[in-house]
């Protein structure tokens, strides 16, 4: 209940959309307020309730909020450089999203989702008196269930935007009917149209575009 930050992310694993980061600051009076009210670990919500409760956070007064992603031609081009890696980006997002909320609410910890063995978001923190902790299930604590929800409501407002230019819902994950829908936008669009809706690095869209697989 101590004030803190918490640090989640959406859309890591979704052929379709961005990878969102989301960086939450609160304290134990929202806290006990939000776990009334259901927050929780946006994995276990449907996406009607994360709007919804996404708006009870953002209004809670002296919250923090700041979410960090790039748009889908800008993951592409950094993704398909050489030496380029998922782990490496998000903790670059990561990074983005926490200091932007730090200069409005400058605590002094803050607790992420555990998403590689190494430090890789700590080594980018320019603030040396912030301690960043990360462990694993680290959303059964508030302020990060928050981060998750905010992460993956804005994930949802993104798949929306581009499901209107895709012509149809685009779904989540990476699933035989996802790679489907990758298919019938290169039908439809051609090849180079992909890269708007997807992330071309990952091998659904490899094999969409009869392009090689990476060998592991």
């Amino acid at each position: 209940f101590e004030p803190h930050a918490g640090l989640d992310e959406a859309g890591k694993g979704d052929l379709f959309g961005p990878l969102i980061t989301c960086c939450v600051i609160a304290d134990g009076d929202m806290v006990r307020d939000w776990m009334k009210k259901g927050v929780k670990d946006s994995k276990r919500m449907t996406d009607s309730s994360i709007i919804e409760v996404e708006k009870i956070i953002r209004n809670t007064r002296g919250v923090i909020v700041q979410t960090a992603y790039c748009g889908m031609n800008k993951y592409n081009q950094l993704m398909s450089k050489p030496h380029a890696n998922l782990n490496r980006l998000m903790a670059w997002l990561h990074a983005r999203a926490l200091e932007d909320a730090l200069k409005k609410n400058p605590v002094s910890w803050g607790l992420l989702d555990q998403f590689s063995k190494e430090p890789l978001v700590q080594k980018m923190i320019k603030d040396e008196d912030f301690e960043l902790r990360m462990r694993t299930k680290a959303e059964e604590d508030p302020v990060v269930a928050a981060a998750s929800i905010c992460a993956r409501a804005e994930f949802v407002r993104q798949m929306d935007t581009l499901s209107k230019k895709a012509g149809e819902s685009l779904k989540k994950g990476a699933s035989a009917e996802v790679k489907k829908q990758a298919q019938m936008i290169v039908d439809n669009k051609g090849p180079n149209a992909l890269g708007d809706f997807a992330k071309l690095h990952f091998k659904t869209a490899r094999e969409v575009l009869g392009l090689p697989i990476a060998s592991k």
